[in-house]
This record gives structure tokens, sequence and C-alpha cells, in this order.
């Protein structure tokens, strides 16, 4: 018997799971809270795509005659789906690596239509890349498995999403509240009959639910109405994403046939207090709520009337992962890009190294909701701290950090504890193009086992990020990403149109320069998305400002995207296909010379952007700037040395050649004896694990309490050269 049944209703990603019950699980472990927690999306994706699981899909098929040509011919091959899907779904779970020999033959799967359109693997995979290269034609097998669903089986059926539709922007619950007044769907009873198994085996008092995304809302409600119905002891909660964005001004007392409780923001505090109350830990005569939406009295009320602040961070303790089924997730690649395959394929840990945002400016963000606007780091130490716990609960060394932008002061005094306790890690998260992400810090982060990050370039118009309030230029995201890039970082853009006052012009160049962005290769992987507005941005809160009417409705439940009309009048909408085809492409390096009208089926202006715009971004000049207080971290201590002589004019000098052997290559430089013996003696007394970094000025004074003109020394080109291979990085 647990107290606390910890739930993500389905579905959010297939590779790894969602962290907020890994992150609330952890907290109540600090406080002696006994839970157990699981992603029932996972778990309906195991038993609906299993033999049995596809034999009731095939099954439930009740005219053939009324199939289309597509699932026609998946229903005539069922027999063949059903026999190869377990193998299938555990080559996907790195469980039958050897299967991949067989999907790459072509005449393993069957193929629908999703196999049309499919790559040119040798071009994306190569020769020998066939364990990617079969995740690829697994994922298309199981994504035509999901189109023979949703046409006719379940209509709100998605891989990562479950009735999404009903979800968003849902100002009245009537269209969600009787849609539960109907039967269970197929998937449903899948839903059902696994949660039942687990409530029956916990027993638990309080049934927690953590709803992301709109995608999990109506699966959440289901389950909390199925609770209600077989176990009207127990309690119900929801929290996450979905309430934190979009439940901020509930008024629908129906919503508490489903569930007890809704909480707002971080959910520890407000979880803890709902244990207390419900079992009856309080000594209080009226019990405290944090952020809490309950029924009293027959109307909704808002609670929040604990004094007690919310945790630090620094004690909310570390993720915990135990209950949850590691060992099944499923790893898919559904486009043939290194960078973009990472958000599913691959298990990884994840972690926050700051609450909130440190900007916090961005207008179209939801910047006065807690979730952005209380920033608070946690302390390198701590983090790395984690890391070391979750690799050894896991076994994984993967980590995708996922903050709202990690600060790049931050993300370096992590690099640096990870080198100082010498792990072996591979991490990635999500960032600001910031100045601050110089080509050395690029590297160090790179040797700590960054691979990738993902940051905003937004709309690509310097009038736009602007009014934005964005903090960077285009030409500053090109010389950031090339850093990155130049790393050995893989770097992904979250790309914007139809921002308010955006014109035709404007999303035509902002296209022409993600078009050079990705044809210089310093971006690897994109994603366009429509301007929406949301309640709590700063362009939600005072539209006017920005030249957008905002269509005004009663809010009764769910108030986050809002409706508007641009002054410009123009219809955003007929460039989204345009630019997901552009950028699919651009993606996998071709066509960047096809004209941009080519990809619009009406007219667009020509670009006024010059070709070489970003090229000519990059041509920057050699800085020679000295900087005392930047620390100098050395990479590489153990130079090996050889000792020569030469003689010039008759007067012999006496030199040393020293060689750095890096991972990739090495590097050779000639230093005239004493000073090599100098740069030496520092490089061993300062390696990379000393707490303490020494700094440039410290590095100038040691140097010239023996020789003299340090900066004559440091800017001579055996010296550049170890700046410029990454021996010596200078933050």
């Amino acid at each position: 018997m647990k107290d606390l049944l910890l739930i993500t209703p389905p579905f959010t990603q297939l590779n790894t799971p969602y962290p907020a019950t890994a992150y609330l699980k952890g907290f109540l472990n600090t406080k002696n809270i006994c839970s157990f927690q699981m992603d029932l999306g996972i778990e309906v994706i195991l038993e609906l795509f299993s033999k049995d699981g596809l034999a009731k899909v095939f099954e439930g098929v009740s005219d053939v005659s009324a199939l289309s040509e597509n699932s026609s011919r998946i229903f005539a091959m069922r027999d063949e789906y059903v026999n190869t899907i377990d193998q299938v779904t555990l080559f996907l779970q790195n469980r039958n690596p050897t299967l991949a020999r067989q999907i790459c033959t072509m005449n393993f799967l069957p193929e629908a239509s999703r196999f049309n359109a499919l790559d040119d693997l040798d071009y994306a995979f190569g020769n020998m890349g066939l364990q990617d290269r079969a995740k690829h034609l697994a994922t298309l097998y199981l994504e035509d498995l999901s189109d023979f669903i949703i046409e006719n089986i379940d209509p709100d059926f998605g891989f990562s999403r479950y009735a999404e539709r009903i979800g968003q922007s849902a100002n009245s619950f009537d269209e969600l509240y009787a849609k539960l007044q109907g039967n269970p769907t197929f998937t449903d009873q899948f839903t059902l009959k696994i949660l039942k198994k687990r409530i029956d085996e916990i027993q638990p008092k309080i049934v927690c639910f953590s709803v992301p995304f709109p995608g999990n809302l109506y699966s959440a409600f289901r389950a909390a109405q199925f609770i209600k119905q077989n176990y009207p002891e127990v309690k119900t909660a929801m929290g996450g994403g979905f309430p934190n964005t979009e439940l901020r001004d509930l008024k629908d007392a129906r919503v508490f046939e489903f569930f007890d409780f809704i909480t707002l923001d971080d959910g520890e505090l407000p979880i803890q207090l709902l244990h207390a109350h419900v079992c009856g830990l309080t000594q209080s005569a009226e019990p405290e709520f944090k952020r809490t939406f309950l029924l009293q009295n027959g109307e909704t009320v808002y609670k929040d009337n604990s004094i007690r602040p919310d945790y630090k961070m620094a004690y909310t303790g570390t993720p915990d992962y135990s209950d949850l089924l590691l060992e099944s997730y499923i790893s898919v690649i559904e486009v043939a890009n290194p960078m973009h395959s990472l958000w599913s394929d691959g298990r990884w840990n994840k972690l926050t190294m700051a609450h909130g945002c440190y900007w916090g400016k961005c207008t179209f963000c939801d910047i006065s909701l807690d979730y952005i606007k209380t920033y608070e780091p946690v302390s390198a130490k701590i983090l790395v701290d984690r890391m070391e716990i979750l690799i050894a609960e896991t076994g994984e060394s993967g980590f995708h950090f996922v903050d709202e932008a990690a600060p790049p002061a931050l993300m370096r005094e992590v690099a640096l504890e990870i080198l100082r306790r010498k792990l072996v890690v591979t991490w990635w998260t999500n960032i600001r193009f910031e100045k601050s992400f110089t080509g050395d810090l690029c590297y160090l982060l790179k040797l700590s086992g960054c691979i990738a990050v993902s940051g905003g370039l937004e709309v690509a118009s310097d009038r736009l990020l602007k009014l934005i309030d964005k903090g960077v230029s285009v030409e500053q995201v090109a010389k950031v990403t090339r850093n990155f890039t130049e790393a050995g970082i893989m770097v992904h853009s979250y790309l914007m149109y139809g921002y308010p006052t955006q014109t035709v012009q404007e999303t035509v160049d902002s296209l022409e320069m993600v078009r050079q962005l990705f044809e210089i290769g310093i971006v690897q992987s994109g994603f366009w998305h429509q301007f929406a507005m949301t309640a709590h941005s700063p362009v939600g809160k005072n539209p006017e400002e920005f030249g957008v009417q905002p269509v005004l409705q009663d809010i009764r439940f769910a108030n986050n995207d809002v409706q508007f009309t641009d002054k410009t009048g123009i219809d955003h909408s007929r460039f989204s296909a345009g630019l997901r085809k552009s950028i699919f492409n651009y993606m996998h390096g071709i066509n960047f010379d096809l004209p941009l009208r080519e990809w619009f089926d009406f007219k667009i202006p020509k670009t006024t952007i010059p070709p070489t715009y970003i090229h000519d971004c990059l041509l920057d000049e050699e800085n020679f700037t000295f900087k005392g207080s930047s620390k100098v971290i050395f990479t590489n201590t153990n130079p090996q040395a050889e000792h020569y002589s030469k003689t010039r004019k008759g007067q012999t000098t006496l030199f040393t050649q020293l060689t750095f052997h890096l991972k990739t290559n090495r590097v050779t430089v000639e230093l005239e004896e004493a000073k090599a013996g100098w740069l030496m003696k520092v490089m061993a007394e300062n390696p990379v694990e000393n707490a303490r970094k020494l700094t440039l000025q410290e590095l100038k004074s040691n140097f010239e309490a023996e020789f003299e003109d340090f900066e004559l020394f440091w800017f001579s080109k055996p010296m550049q050269k170890l700046r410029h291979s990454g021996v010596i990085l200078i933050l």
C-alpha cells in the first residue's frame, strides 16, 4: 500500500518518461511519504502494439468494404503485422538488435503509405548505419498502424497525444464533459484495464495526475472518472503544465465530479499539504492548502491559505525514476536527422539547471507565470551530485536538461564540475543564443559531454526580434550557432511566423535567413510554428500595443490560447505547408538552390536578404583583447617535450617542442626552452580537476615574475595555436 499514486496519463513520449512524477517522487522521498509512479501512456502503447493488441484492432473493423485504399492494404496484411509487432517492439526497446538486419532487407516489414515518401536511406544512414536505418523503417511501420487506428478504430489516437483537439483552448468544459458521458473509447479500454490493476495493487489514498499538455487532458479526466465510479474513497488531484497555464481562471464546478483538487505551479508543497489533509496528519482546525482549487458548498473555490514558502530547488531532492518501466520505452526515428532524433530516440534522465528563465522578457512567452518569472538556479555541485545518483539508479548516463533557457554561466560551472569528477556523460539542453557562448565556452561544453542545444531564433528578423524583446540579433545567432557547430555541438532552432505586424516580406526574408543558416551548416535542425497569443504573455495582456485585437470569450474552463485578429489582415496559415516542406528539405541537406517561391502554391515577393548575408556575419576579425578576470582552463596538461637548439648568426638558442595528443589529432608548438618549461609547470599545477581556476591576470603576474611582456607571449602564434585547438580555454 502506498499513500500516493502519481500518474502521467496517455500520451507524451515513446522513448523516455515525462519527468514530472519523477521530480515529485524524489521530493516525497525527502519527506518519507510513500508513493508509486506510473507512465500510463507507455503501458497503454505496449499493450496496444502487441500481438494481442493488434488482433483486437483488426477485430474492431466492422465494414471492410468501407476501408480506404491504404487501410485496405494494411488490413489485408494484418497477419504480417500481428506476427511481426512483438519483435519490432523489442527491437525498438534495444532488446533485439539483430533484427535490424532483417528490417533493412526491405522484405520483412509490411509497408503501407508511410513508406511512399521514404528518404534515400543510403544518403541518410550510409552503408553501415543499420540500427538507425532499421529504427527509421520500424517507425514508419508503427506510423502506418497508427494511421489505420485513427482512420478506422479511434480517431483521437496519437503516439504522443490523445484527443488533443478537445483540450486545446477549451474555454468551455461542455465538449469534454459531453465526451466523458459517452462510452469509453477503444484506447480507453486499455487505459482503464491497466489503471484498475495498478490501483488494486497499490491501494492509494490519493491519485495525482500530472497533465503537461492538452493531449493528456482527456485521458486524465477519463481515468479520474473511472476512479470516482469504482473507488469513491480515493481522492483525485491534477497538476502539471496544463492546469498551470490553462486552468488559472477555472469556474466550472462540474470539473470536481472528476477531481477533488487541482493545484497550480510548483507541485511539491501543494501535494505535501494535500497528503497531510487527506491522511489526517494536520493539527490545525482549518486544513492548509497551497494554490489549490476545490469544491466548497457546490462552488469552485481557490485556496492559498498556507503561509509556508515553496521549497527551493536545492531542497526538492533528486528525481526518482523507480517504478517506471525504464527498459520498455520505445526509441523511434521519425526524420533522418541526428539532431531532430534526440526528442524521440534514446532514453534521457531529465534534470533542471534553473527554475524559470533568467531572461524573462520575450513578449510571446508566459513571463507572468511562476514557471517562467521565478528564476532560481541550482548549484553546479548539487546538479552533478544528482547526475551521479541518477546514473547509479537508472544505469543511463544521458541527460536532457529541460530548462526554459539554461544560463551560460551555470552551464560552464556544470561542465567544469563534470570534468573535475571525470564523469563520462552525454547531455543537451535548451538555451538562448547569448553572446556569452564564445568558441571557448562551446568547446568546454563539448568536452564535458554536451552534444546538442536548442534555442529560439523565432522570426529571424531584427525588427521583429526587437519587438519580441528577444535580446539577440540574427547576426549574433549566426555567430553563436557557428561557435557551437565548430565545437561539434548540434543546433536546433525554434522558428516562428505570424507574429503581430509581421509582413509577407518579413516571412519570406526569415525563410531566406534560415536557408542560409542551414546551407552554411551552422544550424542542423529546426521547426516552424505559427505564433499563438497566450493570455499570460505581454502580447496577451496588452494586445493593443502589438496591433492585435483579441476575440473575447466567456472563460469557464481553460484560458491560455487567445483568438485574435491582426491589423495586417494577413492569413499567415497559408505559409504553414511551404515553411514545413522547405525546412524538411534543408534538414536533409538538399534543395538549397531551389527558389523560395517553389515552396509555396501562391505568389510571394522576392527576398531582400543578400545571398551572402549570414556568411558575411561570420567574417569577424581576430580578437586580441585582454580581460584579466577571465578564467584560464588547461584541458591537456601532459604534453610530450622534445628539447633541441638552433644557432642563428652565431647565437645558440634552446627550444622545446611541445606535442599535445588530443582525442582526434595532435597539436605541436615550438617555444623557447625556458618559456616552455614555465608553461608546462603552470599547466601541471592547474589541471582542470582543480576547483579553483587561475585567472588571466594571475597567469600574467606569474609569467612576469620570470619574463617580460606577457601580452607578446600570450598573443604569439604558438600560444594562439594552443587556444584555437582547445588546449587552452579562456572563460
